[in-house]
Parts: C-alpha cells; structure tokens; sequence
C-alpha cells in the first residue's frame, strides 16, 4: 500500500485597510498582506497587483494599475513570509461598473510561486466609483 501526504497549500493573507471597500480617483488604497504555512525556501516570487476585470459578453479585458514582484534575493534575510504593506493612489478611471452586459471590477491580487512550478493567487474586491455616488 503506498501512503501519500497531503498537499497543504500556503496561506495568503490579504487586507484592504478600509471598512467600506469604497474609494474614490484619487484615494489612497492601503492593503497588507502575509504569506504563512510554507518554508522560505520554497518561495520562488510574490506578486502584488492592483488590476481592473471586465466581465460578461466578449471578450475578458484586464488592466493593471500597479504591479510589484519580490523574490527571496529582495528580502535582508531571504524570507518573503512578513507582513508587507502596499500604497498607491487610485486612478481616475475605469470606475466599478455593474452592467447587465458587462462589469468592470477592481481587485488587489497576491499570487504565490512555490514549490516546483506552482502558484496561487487571492483576490479581494474594492470599488472605485465617483464622488458623486
């Protein structure tokens, strides 16, 4: 009989340091985020992205407003697994949209590359409208 481990797979803590998810052009988006339950050297890369989907008829549009990626060799001590923190002024546009056809959502992502060749990604949600609303 061949017994198998389980794969268990890393954590990713994401947070967007905002009670409502709500922001404006301009605003200041805070989020953090930690990765846990998988050895420093089995981090290939983080990659941090704030980023806008298109969703429904036709083809899936994306657009990338920031993007940051770390490696163990960007790090004092080679460990990627401490809280990071990230900052960056929101655009003027696209602003969420919520269409019978077509959305438009805004989302910080955190992807992961460990191991030999896998990756994992979260995404929290936010909203970027006008001031008017």
């Amino acid at each position: 009989m061949t017994v198998t481990k389980p794969l268990i797979e890393p954590l990713i803590a994401l947070r967007i340091c905002s009670p409502s998810g709500v922001f404006h052009p301009g605003d200041l988006l805070r989020c953090e985020y930690q990765i846990d339950a998988v050895q420093p050297a089995e981090i290939q890369a983080v990659e941090v992205s704030v980023l806008w989907i298109t969703e429904g008829k036709g083809d899936e549009d994306l657009g990338v407003h920031y993007f940051e990626r770390t490696t163990p060799s960007d790090s004092v001590d080679g460990d990627l697994r401490q809280l990071h923190c990230l900052q960056t002024h929101l655009p003027r546009s696209p602003l969420t949209y919520n269409g019978f056809l077509v959305k438009i959502r805004w989302c910080v992502r955190v992807r992961l590359f460990w191991g030999r060749g896998k990756q994992m990604h979260v995404d929290r949600l936010f909203q970027l409208t006008s001031r008017d609303h």
